[in-house]
C-alpha cells in the first residue's frame, strides 16, 4: 500500500464517473458479483477503473475501505467471471486504504460477458448490451461469414443433442436457471445464431447433422489423426468428425488422453508425474482453430498427435492483422459469433486470449513454447512440443500457489520462462521483474535473482547449458557473467560459479582458468580449496 501523490489525488477525485470510472464509497464489504458487471460494462466501453473508498458525488472525498482484505482473490474472482485482464493498485490516503481495480478492453470482435450477458453502461445503470451495439462489435474484426444466413437450413437440420450439450455448458457457466426451460428455438435466438431471416452459418458449424454439413458446408471438419513418426503414410488411428462442434469438443480431448503418457519431476524424494498432454491446452487449441478458421476456404482442420507433440493446422492464415510475433497482444476474431458462443457457455478461458493461455501453460509446465513454423497465407500451423526441459523449473512452479499463479500476466510467465530457458536477460529493463517479486516468487539478491523457495540462482546475464533450445552459452557471455559477479565478492570458488551458472563444477574450472591465463584473474590457495578474485581488487 502506498500513498497517493498530489497529481495522482487531484486526478482521481476529478475523473469524470461515467463509461471508464465507477467510484463506490464501500466501507465495509462490496458485493464482488456487483462490481464485475460495473466492470463488465466498463471494459465493452473500452476498460475502465472501479474505485473503492471514494464517495462518487462530487465534491468526492477519500472516505477509505474495508473490502476485499484479500484483493488476488478478489483479482482472481473477477478474472473467473470476465475472463478478461482485471489488475489493481491499493493506495493510502491520510490513513484511508483506497482500492482500484482497472480492466482492459474487450479485445476486437468480441463483447465481455459476465455469466453469459454483456453488461452495458446506459446512464446510471446497468442493462444487457443491446443486439445492434453486439452486432457492430461481431464485425469489427471484418466481414464475419459465420453470422451470415443459411437459407437452405431448418431447425430439422440441427442435431438435439449437440444443441442440449450447450444448453448444459451455458446452464452450469452462468447459473441462469431460466436457459433450462427456454425452447430450443429461443434459446439459438438468445445465442445470437437465429435471426429472424433463419439460421447462420454458425448454428450449422456448432450444431449442424452430418448431411446438412455435408451440403452445405462441407469445409467444416475436424480430422484427428494418431502418428507414431513425422514421416509421410496412413496415420496410426484416424477419425473423421463432419458434425456440430459440440457433438465432438468432448471427443478430441478422449482421443488425445487415451494415448497420453506421463512424464515424471523429482520434488525433494519424491518422483512427481505431469501428463504430457494438458486437457485446458489441447481444448484451447482446437476452440482457437474453430473459431479463427476461414470457412470459406477448402480444407479441414488437423489435430495430430504425436507421442510428445500436438500439431493443429486449420485453413486460412492469421487473422487480419495477427501474426506470429504479435498473437499475444493483438486478438482478432474472425469468426466473431463462434467465439461470443463459446464465451457465453464459459468454454474460452479468457475473451480473445486462448493463446495467451496455451503460452502460460506452457511455462507452468516447464515445456518449450508453441511455435507456428510452417504457418503460410492458407494454414496457420500450430506446434505444441510438449516434453517436460527443466525439471528446476518445473518444481518450483509447482510450489507457487494458484492465487498468484492466476494474477501474473502473460509477459510475467514469459519472463520467468526466459530466465529457466537461460535467455540472456542483460537487455531487459530490471522493473519487469518487480511484479515477480512482489508476488515472493522471486527475490533479489547479492548473487542475481533467485527463487524465493530457494534453489537454483538465476543470474542475469548468464545463460543455463540445459536450455530448451541446447544452444551453448557463448564464452564471452560466461566470461562477462563470472566478472560482473566477482566484482560484488571478495573471492569467488569454483562451486559458487557452478550454482551462478548452472554447470558442474568442472566446467565452472575451465572458465575460470581461461580469465587467469588473460590475466584477469588471479588464484589464491590449493587446487582443492582454490579461490579466485579479480586482479583489479
Amino acid at each position: 500500500m502506498r500513498p497517493f501523490s498530489e497529481h495522482e489525488l487531484y486526478e482521481l477525485l476529478n475523473a469524470p464517473e461515467g463509461n471508464h470510472f465507477e467510484f463506490k464509497e464501500v466501507k465495509n464489504r462490496q458485493d464482488v458479483d456487483e462490481a464485475a458487471k460495473y466492470l463488465c460494462a466498463m471494459s465493452n466501453r473500452g476498460g475502465g477503473r472501479l474505485v473503492l473508498g471514494v464517495t462518487d458525488k462530487r465534491p468526492r472525498k477519500v472516505v477509505g475501505s474495508q473490502a476485499c482484505q484479500q484483493p488476488e482473490s478478489t483479482i482472481r474472482h473477477f478474472m473467473d467471471k470476465l475472463r478478461v485482464r482485471v489488475d489493481f493498485q491499493l493506495y493510502e490516503h491520510e490513513g484511508n486504504r483506497v482500492l482500484i481495480f482497472e480492466v482492459e478492453s474487450r479485445p476486437v470482435g468480441l463483447p465481455v460477458q459476465v455469466d453469459g450477458i454483456a453488461w452495458w453502461r446506459d446512464g446510471d445503470s446497468l442493462v444487457p448490451m443491446p443486439e445492434k451495439m453486439r452486432r457492430a462489435i461481431y464485425a469489427e474484426g471484418g466481414h464475419d461469414f459465420t453470422a451470415e444466413i443459411c437459407k437452405e437450413i431448418t431447425l430439422d437440420d440441427l442435431d438435439i443433442d449437440a444443441i442440449e450439450v450447450f444448453r448444459s455448458r451455458w446452464l452450469d457457466y452462468s447459473g441462469n436457471k431460466r436457459i433450462a426451460k427456454l425452447s430450443v428455438e429461443q434459446l439459438l435466438r438468445d445465442a445470437d445464431v437465429l435471426e429472424d431471416e433463419g439460421l447462420t452459418y454458425a448454428s450449422l458449424i456448432l450444431f449442424g447433422k452430418r448431411k446438412p454439413l455435408l451440403k452445405h458446408l462441407p469445409t467444416a471438419e475436424v480430422v484427428y489423426e494418431f502418428r507414431t513418426t513425422e514421416a509421410s503414410g496412413p496415420a496410426g488411428a484416424r477419425e473423421d468428425l463432419r458434425m456440430g462442434f459440440f457433438k465432438f469438443f468432448d471427443r478430441i480431448w478422449e482421443l488425445v488422453n487415451q494415448r497420453n503418457e506421463n512424464q515424471h519431476y523429482q520434488k525433494r524424494f519424491q518422483m512427481l508425474p505431469v501428463p504430457t498432454f494438458n486437457e485446458v491446452v489441447v481444448r484451447e487449441a482446437l476452440l482457437n482453430a474453430v473459431s479463427h478458421r476461414n470457412y470459406q476456404q477448402r480444407g479441414s482442420i488437423f489435430v495430430r498427435q504425436y507421442a510428445r507433440k500436438l500439431v493443429v493446422e486449420s485453413p486460412g492464415g492469421f487473422p487480419p492483422g495477427v501474426t506470429a510475433e504479435n498473437i499475444l497482444n493483438k486478438h482478432e476474431a474472425r469468426n466473431g459469433l463462434i467465439a461470443a458462443v463459446f464465451q457465453r457457455c464459459g468454454l474460452v478461458e479468457r475473451s480473445g486470449q486462448g493463446m495467451n493461455l496455451i503460452y502460460e501453460q506452457s511455462v507452468r509446465e516447464a515445456k518449450p513454447l508453441p511455435h507456428f513454423n510452417g504457418s503460410d497465407d492458407f494454414c496457420v500451423k500450430l506446434t505444441l512440443d510438449l516434453k517436460v526441459i527443466h525439471p528446476k523449473m518445473l518444481a518450483m512452479m509447482q510450489q507457487i500457489s494458484e492465487e498468484k499463479l492466476d494474477v501474473m500476466s502473460t509477459d510475467d510467465y514469459l519472463l520467468l520462462g526466459a530466465i529457466y530457458r537461460g535467455e540472456d536477460m542483460r537487455g531487459i529493463d530490471i522493473s519487469r521483474f518487480n511484479h515477480l517479486a512482489e508476488l515472493e516468487i522471486i527475490k533479489y539478491t547479492e548473487h542475481g535473482i533467485e527463487p524465493s523457495n530457494g534453489g537454483v540462482i538465476l543470474a542475469i546475464g548468464s545463460l543455463s547449458e540445459d536450455a530448451s533450445d541446447k544452444l551453448p552459452i557463448k564464452t564471452s557471455d560466461k566470461h562477462r557473467a563470472v566478472l560482473s559477479y566477482m566484482e560484488k565478492h571478495d573471492y569467488v570458488t569454483t562451486a559458487m560459479l557452478a550454482q551462478l551458472l548452472d554447470v558442474s563444477q568442472r566446467a565452472a574450472l575451465d572458465i575460470v582458468k581461461k580469465l587467469e591465463d588473460k590475466d584477469l584473474v588471479v588464484r589464491s590457495g590449493s587446487k582443492r580449496d582454490a579461490k579466485y578474485a579479480l586482479k583489479s581488487k
